[in-house]
């Protein structure tokens, strides 16, 4: 297994957890399973929304968008592009920015913590982590396919 495929796999799972929040925000889900925390706090919160849409809608296309690059940059030709490590790197690294935002505005504004939403902030930067490595690997086998 790829590093790009482990990167889909997370973002899949990112996946399901967003649209499980967006199914709550729209009321098909009447609470959170949450066990600990303040989720439904979190959630009803005014920060909730960004750019008049919910939060988890925002979380679940940025997973999607990532699964989608991951996905196709793990075969055929695509698979050993450094520019597709670049994309992931900036895809990840602007969720790892949103996300401590977020992150923020949960302890400083809301002063609540959503144990979804940390679980989220904790496969976004497992996203960053991965999609710099990706980038730095294939950065490294393109500079010794040129020495040759």
């Amino acid at each position: 297994m790829t590093r790009r495929m482990i990167i889909a796999v997370v973002a899949l799972a990112g996946v399901f957890l967003a649209t499980y929040l967006l199914l709550y925000k729209l009321g098909y889900i009447p609470g959170l399973a949450c066990g600990t925390g303040d989720c439904e706090v979190v959630q009803s919160s005014k920060w909730a929304f960004f750019l008049g849409f919910p939060v988890a809608l925002w979380g679940v296309l940025f997973y999607a968008a990532m699964f989608l690059v991951a996905s196709v940059g793990s075969f055929g030709a695509l698979a050993g592009s450094r520019a597709v490590g670049g994309v992931l790197t900036l895809m990840s690294g602007g969720g790892l920015s949103f996300s401590g935002w977020l992150t923020y505005l949960e302890l400083v504004e809301i002063h609540a913590i959503c144990r979804f939403c940390v679980l989220s902030a904790v496969l976004v930067a497992g996203l960053f982590a991965l999609s710099v490595r990706d980038y730095r690997l294939h950065a490294t086998q393109e500079g010794a396919i040129q020495a040759e």
